[in-house]
């Protein structure tokens, strides 16, 4: 069974541990918690292949900006922190358990994939994907690949959110926008989607596990003003 580490990055209060808790559990958390980090492993079946896939989440802040790297993967097997197991078929959870990532996974080859976690309805984390997040991704771990996601897709329409961003003369980021910013990164691909509806939830996941499995020409970064 292939092994994959999934390192989940991006400016705090994103929606990272949403989209984790939600796709592990099919719950959505009811109140926003600063991450330090917490690491789960699932089972997983895609394109009729098992994998297990490592969740790692990471802290946004600045105050965890020299801890955050401790997880990137380069740094695997010097960790042993507990990580929630879950057998998943197609997103439907058949049992759980607790379990060391590492020992679990030790007798594995491992690959690894991070999601660059931006949210749509704020223009501040979309910047810091460019300003931050890309190059401090592409600093630790040069070649693994990257898939660049916007989270909380529920609240691009939502009436209350637009109202508040257009008082301070800001609009969600379009999909356009996002798509043209994978391509200067890079990206494998551009992904929207909801913890909270779950919308584009497992797509997320799938392509990830896609992208270590059968991986795209390596794409090199784009110019900013690309066209598409």
């Amino acid at each position: 069974m292939q092994a994959i580490k999934c390192v989940v990055v991006g400016d705090g209060a994103v929606g990272k541990t949403c989209l984790l808790i939600s796709y592990t559990t099919n719950a959505f958390p009811g109140e926003y918690i600063p991450t330090v980090f917490d690491n789960y492993s699932a089972n997983v079946m895609v394109d009729g292949k098992p994998v297990n896939l490592g969740l790692w989440d990471t802290a946004g802040q600045e105050d965890y900006d020299r801890l955050r790297p401790l997880s990137y993967p380069q740094t695997v097997g010097g960790r042993r922190a507990s990580s929630r197991v879950g057998w998943f078929l197609y997103g439907e959870e058949a049992q759980t358990a607790w379990t060391p990532f590492g020992q679990f996974c030790l007798s594995l080859p491992l690959k690894d994939v991070f999601l660059i976690c931006f949210s749509l309805v704020s223009p501040a984390s979309f910047e810091n994907v460019r300003a931050k997040w890309y190059p401090e991704v592409r600093h630790h771990c040069p070649h693994t690949p990257i898939l660049l996601v916007g989270t909380k897709l529920d609240l691009r329409d939502d009436k209350d959110t637009i109202e508040r961003l257009r008082d301070k003369k800001l609009a969600p980021i379009t999909y356009p926008q996002g798509l043209a910013m994978a391509r200067e990164i890079g990206s494998v691909k551009y992904l929207e989607c909801s913890a909270l509806t779950q919308r584009g939830l497992k797509t997320v996941f799938d392509e990830a596990i896609r992208a270590v499995l059968c991986p795209p020409p390596v794409k090199k970064p784009g110019k900013k003003c690309t066209v598409f």
